[in-house]
């Protein structure tokens, strides 16, 4: 008969009760209950007091636990491995000392006959059941396999994780694993899926030519590797400018006069975004009138870069290339943009990642092959203000170069419009908010809606005013509070007075 304490003991959680984890007199006890009818088996070793239809979530609620008393020493294995630990298609594998299945409530175990835990697999809480090492998950997901419950996820499956591995922690991250993956694999008798695992890394690394399975791994490996998901991103803003008719204003100057007034405006407001900030009565000075540069001799000559390449009919005029092309283009444009700037490396790629808050642009060893794939959409998009903005874009996600990126953006932008015979477009200072937000919203969720409608807006603010009397020009202009800093206190307006130049074709 057992004592007081041990049916104290084993009645005092009924909801899971597992043998594996009792002494032989509790064991009995519990068989004893079982007859009784206060207990109820749900597999060979574990009963509960719950009704049947709880048992499915009793069952996922406990698994791991459930699966270390079922198959003590099983190491989780092939696509459960690959999802971290979880059933696929109802379907949870393990490796362990013997094949079988096994048919719980809500799940279905399948074991395969495989090594024990080795070197990196690690205890899942504190359980004789275990989580294999990453270079274990990678080469048992290369196994041969087939069916419609396939044990493992198969190259291209591996394929998309490795790319994943190399974008979210860098290429030092996916060599450390082909280390680790190169001394595993005899232990565990997979030489031929390192061999698979070696070449799909060298392929990603750009060391191997090695044929890939996935976009991104195509991506990757190309001759001129490039962001596969920034080009699917560069496909979507395209597809939404060839659906969406674009209002396109007409070019509201009037005279060389009126050309090199807007210009300096254009310059002015194009650094002020990027931080580079003063009166506009002491830019006026150095930009227009010819008044030496004495004070923040490099920021200055930031603004004079932009007003060059703005009112130089040959730099203002320069549409983007299309395919290799666009490289030398772009480093050209660069170096005389940034030319009085030799410490950012003007007029050559970076080198180093580069980022603006959480957003990351694209990879130091992708940007040539980002842009040049990228730019090959270009004739696809209608010539103008469509063109004009993925331009733009295409320019300002890539961030080809240390700095000058958000400048040389809008630059290219302005010359699309130029040879279009539209308004270039100025971007205020109180717009600067919402013109960034727009296209970090395009950039996180690809939606392109709000960027086009943004830029839409200030396109035809800008083609509202008369360029050729800059005073009055400024005036207005802070009149519609072009100058302000707080979208909160203030709203961009349009001018009073119209010019009838502004009038706009759609």
């Amino acid at each position: 008969m057992a004592s007081r304490s041990m049916q104290q003991k084993t009645t005092g959680d009924d909801t899971l009760v597992l043998y594996s984890e009792l002494a032989a007199a509790e064991v009995r006890a519990i068989q004893r209950r079982l007859k009784e009818g206060s207990l109820q088996r749900i597999h060979a070793g574990i009963v509960t007091n719950r009704p049947k239809e709880e048992w499915p979530h009793l069952v996922a609620a406990n698994r791991i636990r459930i699966l270390a008393a079922l198959f003590p020493g099983a190491v989780v294995g092939f696509k459960s491995a690959l999802a971290g630990g979880v059933p696929v298609d109802g379907v949870f594998h393990l490796t362990h000392t013997w094949r079988r299945k096994v048919e719980l409530p809500g799940l279905t175990v399948q074991t395969h006959v495989g090594p024990p835990a080795a070197a990196g697999d690690a205890p899942m809480m504190g359980r004789n059941l275990f989580f294999p090492s990453q270079a274990r998950v990678l080469l048992e997901n290369l196994t041969p396999s087939r069916g419609i419950r396939a044990r493992s996820a198969g190259r291209e499956a591996v394929e998309r994780r490795l790319v994943d591995i190399c974008e979210a922690r860098g290429e030092d991250a996916l060599n450390g694993l082909r280390q680790e993956a190169r001394a595993l694999a005899p232990v565990l008798g997979l030489q031929r899926e390192f061999g698979i695992l070696d070449a799909t890394i060298g392929g990603i690394l750009g060391t191997r030519r090695t044929p890939m399975v996935t976009r991104q791994g195509q991506g990757l490996a190309a001759a001129m590797p490039y962001d596969s998901k920034r080009l699917a991103l560069f496909e979507h803003l395209a597809a939404q400018l060839r659906a969406r008719p674009l209002k396109q204003p007409a070019s509201v100057v009037k005279s060389e006069h009126g050309r090199r007034n807007f210009a300096f405006l254009e310059s002015y407001f194009s650094n002020f975004i990027e931080g580079t900030e003063f009166e506009i009565s002491e830019a006026r000075g150095f930009v227009l009138e010819g008044k030496p540069v004495t004070e923040r001799p490099k920021d200055s000559h930031d603004v004079l870069g932009v007003f060059r390449q703005a009112s130089n009919p040959g730099w203002a005029n320069q549409t983007l290339a299309v395919g290799e092309s666009i490289l030398q283009q772009l480093r050209e444009r660069h170096a005389d943009q940034m030319r009085e700037r030799p410490e950012v490396d003007a007029g050559h790629f970076k080198t180093k990642a580069n980022r603006a808050g959480n957003s990351e642009f694209v990879h130091p060893r992708l940007v040539r092959g980002t842009l040049v794939e990228g730019s090959r959409l270009l004739p696809s998009v209608p010539e103008g203000t469509g063109r004009a903005l993925f331009a733009m874009f295409l320019v300002s996600e890539v961030h080809p170069f240390n700095d000058g990126n958000g400048r040389l953006a809008r630059l290219v932008m302005n010359a699309e419009l130029s040879v279009a015979g539209s308004c270039r477009i100025i971007v205020p200072t109180l717009f600067r908010e919402e013109y960034l937000d727009c296209l970090r919203s395009l950039t996180r969720s690809g939606d392109a809606g709000p960027f086009i409608a943004a830029m839409q807006r200030i396109h035809e603010w800008t083609a509202a005013f008369d360029y050729e009397d800059l005073d009055r020009a400024i005036e207005d202009m802070k009149g519609c509070n072009a100058f302000e800093r707080s979208a909160v206190q203030f709203k961009l307006l349009m001018p009073a007075r119209l010019p009838p130049a502004a009038a706009h074709a759609a």
